[in-house]
């Protein structure tokens, strides 16, 4: 007999893994995730589990069938549920008012309508989902027209999760942070999530607040990393004008303890699920405000991204005699960071489109996302290929592009790579990763981000 059920709604990168790690810590509570996609759910039961994350699958194995359980039938499950975590999709709206910007809240005012029809007593809804500040304002009001009289609290418990390092993310938080009502019943909601994160958080870094900051603390933080990013990729351009080094100045500004070094690594800049849908999600609410001054500000730092993206574009075309026309260029790596397979806003699809838009052929590898890339790309189809391995992928290439930073990337024999390249070979490093005295060493024409080129021509 279990001391209490856990029930998750939405089984994908935020809460199958969140729930697996609770699962793990928390052996004396039933832990069920449910989703409506059903082929999703088969994988989270077999070896061939739906998202790579380093250190997911030991979790899994571990606890599945002894206190965490996938299932399908949502409904059923939710009568049962004492905590129900909701991590449903709130993707950014592309219809109607706030088109572009907004976030669709649809998935989840369908989910609370969902809890509201089959339960029968009280339970506490977590929103794990990134969602609007005072979205839990209107959950509530929902939840708590009802007839049956069931009293619903809402507390707010954003993730903070980075794809590649979700595990350690979720074992060793920076902090946990969950906001509840200032009334006795949100305070004692608030303890009984607090209870599960004790588990094996230290409790100073479990953080509580009003659901209405926690809410917005989500948005702030995304936002404040991606402006980071903008940041020292604006000052890339400068670099490379100047023949500065973008290395040596992230270093000497990431020295100063006001700043710090994190996020100070110039390349093709964010991508993902998160900054760029959390970005505009907090222009929309700044413009509903009256606050457009704030709105245009966060947007720049969307524009900067952008900017980096069609820059990477602009040099590699212009570096390879102003012409790519029927030109194989290598593309190393597709996900929008190591570590993952996701593909999301990742900054190869923009780079990819680009040059693709000019007619070169491509030749893609990637350690996990060849899949993403088929889709992400499928307009394009016929223009390029998906290679499993690396070596075939540059072979007959003009250049090859390197649009994320897989560790695997750094370890391949680029000897035996550039003799079988079309002469002259470029490498154009977008995320800085490679030892480039050594490339250009090997006969390579080499361009980095934010730094002087090392040119044979």
């Amino acid at each position: 007999m279990f001391k209490k059920n856990i029930l998750c709604i939405g089984a994908g990168y935020v809460g199958g893994p969140t729930m697996a790690v609770i699962a793990r810590h928390c052996p004396e509570y039933q832990v069920v995730v449910v989703d409506i996609n059903h082929d999703r759910i088969m994988r989270w039961n077999s070896d061939n589990l739906p998202i790579f994350e380093p250190g997911l699958d030991e979790i899994v194995s571990a606890v599945r069938g002894r206190n965490l359980f996938f299932r399908t039938d949502v409904d059923e499950q939710i009568d049962g549920a004492d905590i129900i975590f909701v991590s449903v999709n709130t993707p950014t709206k592309t219809f109607g008012l706030g088109a572009g910007k907004a976030a669709d809240l649809q998935f989840w005012e369908i989910t609370a309508r969902q809890i509201l029809k089959n339960s029968s007593k009280p339970k506490i809804v977590v929103e794990k989902s990134t969602l609007p500040v005072r979205t839990a304002a209107a959950i509530g009001r929902i939840l708590d027209s009802n007839e049956k009289k069931i009293h619903f609290e809402i507390v707010s418990n954003p993730e903070f999760l980075a794809e590649g390092s979700a595990i350690r993310d979720l074992e060793t938080p920076d902090r946990v942070l969950i906001g509840a009502r200032e009334t006795d019943s949100g305070q004692a909601a608030l303890k009984e999530v607090v209870d599960i994160y004790k588990h094996w958080v230290p409790e100073e870094k479990i953080l509580t607040s009003s659901v209405w900051s926690s809410e917005l603390s989500k948005l702030v933080a995304n936002a404040f990393l991606a402006q980071r990013v903008s940041s020292i990729n604006s000052i890339s351009a400068l670099c490379e004008k100047t023949n500065a080094d973008i290395e040596e100045v992230a270093k000497a500004v990431g020295m100063d303890s006001r700043i710090g070094p994190k996020f100070l690594k110039a390349g093709l800049g964010f991508g993902g699920s998160c900054f760029k849908k959390d970005i505009l999600n907090l222009t929309y609410i700044a413009e509903n405000y009256g606050l457009s001054e704030v709105a245009r500000y966060w947007e720049q730092v969307l524009e900067i991204n952008s900017y980096q993206q069609r820059r990477f574009v602009d040099i590699i075309i212009k570096q390879m005699f102003n012409t790519i026309v029927g030109k194989k260029i290598a593309i190393f790596g597709f996900a929008f960071k190591a570590d993952t397979g996701d593909t999301r806003e990742s900054p190869a699809i923009n780079v990819c489109r680009g040059l693709l838009d000019e007619k070169a052929q491509l030749a893609i590898h990637d350690p996990k996302a060849l899949d993403g890339a088929a889709k992400d790309l499928e307009e394009y189809a016929g223009q390029f290929i998906l290679e499993s391995d690396p070596y075939s992928a540059a072979s007959k290439a003009h250049a090859i592009v390197i649009a994320t930073d897989w560790s695997q990337f750094v370890s391949l024999d680029y000897a035996r790579i550039f003799e079988t390249m079309e002469k002259p070979a470029f490498i154009f490093d977008g995320r800085n990763l490679l030892d480039h005295r050594k490339l250009y060493q090997i006969g390579f024409s080499v361009h980095r981000i934010g730094r002087p080129p090392l040119s044979k021509l």
